[in-house]
């Protein structure tokens, strides 16, 4: 077994996974699994850089992750940033203080490098599904859609990944300027999702399995199965019809932020961003021919942790 830390920072979390990894059975140790709202890619989208605020925040919450690496001594580190830092003019300083915080090397996914890593978190877990599957990463700056075989990328098939600029933060900063959105900034919202998917390489038609990852995604879930608190055995895996993925997310639209801080399931970090983000999981199921969503806990964190000891084998 290899002791490996894995951290994602995403434009709304930063997240980390302490975990002990047998690259020959497939086997996780789950040892520690957190996540801080640190919004990391506030005023990103409009500025192009990332705020003073917004780096303390973070930073501050990179302090307490430090410390329980230095508590669980793991063999291998790993540290990814995606949209936020790649979209941010003051990249540079914000790694540079990722590195002197863990005295790691950061570093900064490129869309397809996300997307595969996505794919690699779910697909370890997955079981046996109908392929072509499609995994759907909703994050707050970025929207990856993974289009390939379950047991591993089919590189025949073309381009299968794709990164969109979509995501909960971005369109709510654009789009969703009243509490709750008015039916007229909604409409816009859902039109420029759908401009984004006009545009984009990746078919869900083709899909035969949908899988969504990351926090919009089981949050939508923790309301479609009606939990009185978020519970990640229940939401884990759970199959919902798409009739019911839109009708909760119907509801999360019609709240006000602070309705929805009432909802138990709900972080309250996620109040603000949640509709953004459900809109836009309804307009791509809108696009399959599948009639339910599968929902995984494992992804792109449990991707990055495996990546580490996969390339620490493939350097012996």
């Amino acid at each position: 077994m290899t002791r490996v830390a894995a951290f994602d920072c995403g434009t709304n979390s930063l997240r980390l996974l302490i975990a002990d990894l047998d690259p020959r059975t497939g086997e996780m140790s789950e040892l520690v699994r957190e996540m801080r709202i640190v919004r990391l890619g506030q005023g990103v989208d409009r500025t192009g850089r990332i705020s003073e605020e917004s780096m303390a925040r973070t930073f501050a919450a990179l302090d307490e992750y430090a410390a329980l690496v230095a508590e669980y001594l793991p063999t291998l580190v790993r540290f990814c940033a995606t949209s936020a830092a790649r979209d941010a003019a003051n990249a540079a300083d914000f790694m540079a203080g990722v590195k002197e915080r863990l005295g790691v090397e950061p570093e900064i996914l490129d869309g397809d490098e996300e997307a595969r890593a996505s794919f690699a978190g779910v697909t370890r877990v997955l079981g046996d599904v109908d392929g072509p599957v499609l995994v759907v990463d909703i994050g707050g700056g970025s929207t990856e859609l993974i289009l390939g075989d379950p047991t591993g990328l089919d590189h025949q098939a073309g381009t299968v990944a794709q990164s969109l600029d979509i995501g909960s933060v971005r369109m709510t900063e654009r789009h969703l300027h009243d509490d709750p959105p008015t039916p007229a900034q909604v409409v816009e919202l859902c039109a420029d999702v759908d401009a984004v998917l006009d545009g984009c390489r990746v078919d869900p038609s083709l899909a035969r399995t949908v899988v969504g990852v990351a926090g919009t995604v089981t949050s939508v879930a923790a309301g479609a199965l009606n939990l009185p608190a978020y519970d990640r055995e229940r939401i884990h895996l759970a199959r919902l019809s798409r009739d019911l993925v839109h009708a909760t997310v119907d509801d999360l639209v019609a709240m006000s932020v602070a309705e929805r801080r009432t909802l138990g399931y709900l972080h309250p970090g996620r109040a603000d961003v949640i509709g953004a983000g459900a809109l836009i999981l309804d307009r791509l199921l809108q696009r399959t021919t599948v009639d339910e969503l599968v929902v995984s806990e494992s992804d792109i964190l449990d991707g990055i942790a495996w990546s580490c000891v996969e390339t620490a084998q493939e350097g012996s």
